[in-house]
């Protein structure tokens, strides 16, 4: 058994289909490394995986693009003649077994909101009156 294990960011939305009536939910993962060159020069290279999660209805409405999340599963690997080049490619699909969420749709959100407001400055101090100005 070769099993695979991913960290990535959801591409776009989950796709749901019925294959002899079990749900399936296809969705890509960007997988993201940085690495240096024999020249030193800070490169990344982005790695596309097709997934396909069969049967875990509770889970897809948390499914959407930019999450962050775990993917473990059975790897497979198809060659193909593309359209656009002619050329001989190729494409990583995973069927998971485990999937885990890293981060939600509304964290991004938040995440975002909170570097987005804008800096105040600092009220001037009010200074307090004391008890003894009080009007009873």
């Amino acid at each position: 058994m070769i099993k695979l294990q991913l960290i990535g960011h959801l591409g776009r939305d989950v796709i749901k289909k019925e294959i002899n009536g079990v749900s399936v939910f296809s969705f890509p993962v960007a997988v993201n490394e940085r690495f240096k060159n024999a020249l030193g020069v800070l490169q990344e290279r982005t790695t596309w995986v097709d997934c396909s999660l069969w049967g875990k209805e509770n889970v897809a409405p948390y499914l959407n693009q930019g999450v962050m999340v775990y993917v473990e599963g059975s790897p497979r690997v198809d060659a193909y003649v593309s359209h656009q080049t002619g050329a001989l490619t190729g494409a990583v699909r995973l069927r998971v077994s485990h999937l885990q969420l890293l981060s939600r749709k509304d964290d991004e959100k938040r995440r975002a909101a909170v570097t987005d407001v804008p800096v105040v400055p600092e009220a001037e101090p009010v200074e307090e009156q004391p008890a003894d100005d009080l009007p009873f």
